[in-house]
């Protein structure tokens, strides 16, 4: 990489301190307390912070959406969140770092043979409000009906929903303590998480950050802090350029 200026480092944290979103509510990504987060995009940011000699701070949430309004609303520098249309009106992505994939779950009784199946008439997919997969859901399903909760997996037992969406790795989990569910297959989307910080940074500032992502990317270091937060470096993103 190259030397960092200190107006780049002016522009990323005006503060001096670099404020960084985390959303606990992905353990793909994030695990531990708000006192202490651990997980790929905690070592992401502490390794944006070493490059340009800042102190770190993390500010951590439950939901992606409360993390997107922390960046939106000049409560962050820097988050990780899933790129998505909407989002990007606001924040300045870089390439992915991680892919992870929107599954689906459904009762062992259900008609449903495949996550095709599910966009029809009079069915209810439950969804974690403000995530990727309910941001993208609500666009794609023409005909069946997105029902919004602070858990999609708790909102579609609490209201007997014909469908469950969620990231694979939770999903997977839950299932498998819950013998009358399963999943449908193939996964309905792939999730690119991706770091970003807000349009009003400088175009040097997103380069940088976006240059540093895709080495860390090429350089395998996703995918050995995947491992060592107990993840498959598998899901690290594939090295672009």
């Amino acid at each position: 990489m190259t030397p960092i200026d200190a107006e780049l480092v002016r522009d990323l944290a005006p503060t001096g301190v670099l404020r960084v979103s985390i959303n606990l509510g992905n353990p793909v990504l994030a695990q531990g307390t708000p006192e202490e987060p651990g997980g790929v995009s905690v070592a992401l940011a502490r390794e944006v912070g070493g490059r340009l000699g800042l102190p770190v701070r993390f500010v951590c949430f439950d939901a992606a959406r409360k993390s997107y309004a922390a960046m939106t609303e000049g409560r962050a520098d820097l988050c990780f969140l899933a790129v998505d249309p909407g989002r990007e009106e606001e924040v300045a992505f870089s390439a992915p770092y991680v892919h992870i994939e929107g599954t689906y779950a459904v009762e062992q009784g259900s008609p449903f043979v495949s996550a095709a199946d599910v966009d029809r008439v009079g069915v209810r997919v439950g969804v974690k409000k403000g995530s990727a997969y309910d941001l993208y859901l609500s666009r794609a399903l023409r005909h069946a009906t997105v029902v919004r909760g602070d858990d999609g997996v708790d909102v579609f037992h609490a209201e007997g929903l014909d469908v469950a969406a969620g990231i694979r790795q939770p999903l997977t989990a839950h299932v498998a303590r819950r013998p009358e569910l399963r999943l449908l297959e193939p996964a309905f989307m792939t999730i690119r998480q991706a770091m970003g910080t807000t349009r009003e940074r400088g175009p040097e500032t997103v380069r940088f950050l976006s240059a540093l992502v895709a080495e860390l990317v090429a350089s395998g270091f996703v995918a050995e802090a995947l491992r060592r937060s107990g993840q498959d470096p598998a899901l690290a993103a594939p090295a672009v350029g």
